[in-house]
């Protein structure tokens, strides 16, 4: 029995009405015999609520009681989720991010997942339930604080989740098809793409693609999880986010990205090489040596930051993949955090990305 991890966002779960059908989904999946752990986030809008309210009281809330406010969010999606599970007659189990062992640094409003202990997922998982994890949130071992991950952070979760319990796949099931090269809102010209690779999908979300938030890309990439982007109001088969697709299929994937900025807005920027600090051995991940875990983030974060767009073109698209067993009901995603001090959260609060 394989495993598939499923993150539902904000517009997914955003009524009751959404919830039952996202709960059908889940039920689907696991009568077609696999295990599920599902991720979601919270309610609609109810974060950017949590954070008006707080902003009500106060205009500079303190980090902490700001990650205890907001973390209940997905903790109401979550339970209800399950509810609508047992009423179609699955069996469930809901946690908290702490209760299923995500573990976190100590910064409030953008901490960043060091480790998962998913012993209680893993136990549910053999008695036969469906697990749900509310997104977004974890645990510091060093303050014994609840924390938030900001932007993307059920996306996070998600990936961290499939990590650890060695998932097939990690589904971000939203309300688009997949990938596209370009926000086809925008550009009716855009193309689906069937596989990018993490590189790619990094620089796209760097120029601002809003599918998959950067931390999580890079969560995937170094840990090697295959994502599977798809839509979750019908079956198509969206995008694999892997390199893994790219090698099965024996194309070479390339370096360059299809980006959401338009082709007169894309600049092939000049990257100055880092000097070594005075008495240091050597820069950037010492001479020739590689660069470190999340040093891919810190730098294209830099380069979004001082406002220079990464290179894009289109890379090759190998053949569609085959359809995942749980295609069929309707369902749709997500909403992210800025995440730094307490008080610009309040004012500019996350929105609704799908």
């Amino acid at each position: 029995m394989t495993l598939i991890v499923q993150k539902y966002g904000g517009s997914s779960v955003r009524s009751t009405e959404r919830i039952k059908h996202v709960a059908e989904r889940i039920v689907a999946t696991r009568e077609a015999g696999h295990d599920v752990v599902v991720v979601v986030s919270a309610m609609g809008d109810t974060t950017d609520e949590l954070l008006r309210l707080a902003g009500e009281v106060t205009p500079a809330p303190s980090p902490r009681e700001l990650d205890m406010l907001l973390a209940a969010g997905e903790q109401v999606s979550n339970a209800l989720t399950a509810m609508a599970i047992h009423a179609l007659g699955g069996r469930a189990c809901s946690f908290s991010g702490p209760q299923a062992g995500v573990i976190t640094t100590a910064t409030h409003g953008r901490a960043q997942v060091i480790a998962v202990e998913p012993q209680r997922v893993r136990a549910a998982l053999d008695r036969g339930e469906i697990v749900l994890v509310a997104g977004f949130q974890g645990l510091s071992r060093e303050t014994g604080e609840v924390t938030t991950l900001g932007r993307g952070g059920s996306d996070t979760t998600a990936i961290a989740l499939a990590a650890a319990l060695g998932a097939e796949v990690c589904e971000i099931c939203t309300d688009v098809d997949g990938v596209y090269t370009a926000d086809p809102k925008v550009f009716p010209g855009a193309r689906l793409l069937r596989h990018v690779t993490y590189e790619t999908m990094l620089e796209m979300a760097v120029q601002g693609a809003e599918v998959l938030a950067l931390r999580s890309v890079e969560y995937a990439r170094r840990h090697g999880v295959t994502v599977h982007v798809r839509s979750s109001y019908h079956g198509l088969p969206g995008t694999v986010v892997s390199d893994a697709a790219y090698a099965a299929e024996g194309i070479v994937p390339r370096a360059e990205t299809a980006g959401a900025a338009p082709a007169r807005e894309r600049a092939n920027p000049a990257v100055t090489p880092v000097p070594p600090a005075p008495g240091a051995p050597g820069g950037l991940g010492g001479p020739g040596g590689p660069v470190g875990p999340g040093s891919t983030e810190t730098i294209f974060h830099a380069l979004s930051e001082a406002g220079t767009a990464v290179g894009a073109a289109d890379p090759p698209v190998p053949p569609e993949p085959a359809s995942c067993a749980c295609s069929g009901n309707p369902s749709g995603e997500q909403t992210g955090m800025t995440g730094c001090a307490a008080a610009a959260r309040i004012a500019a609060p996350r929105k609704a990305a799908g």
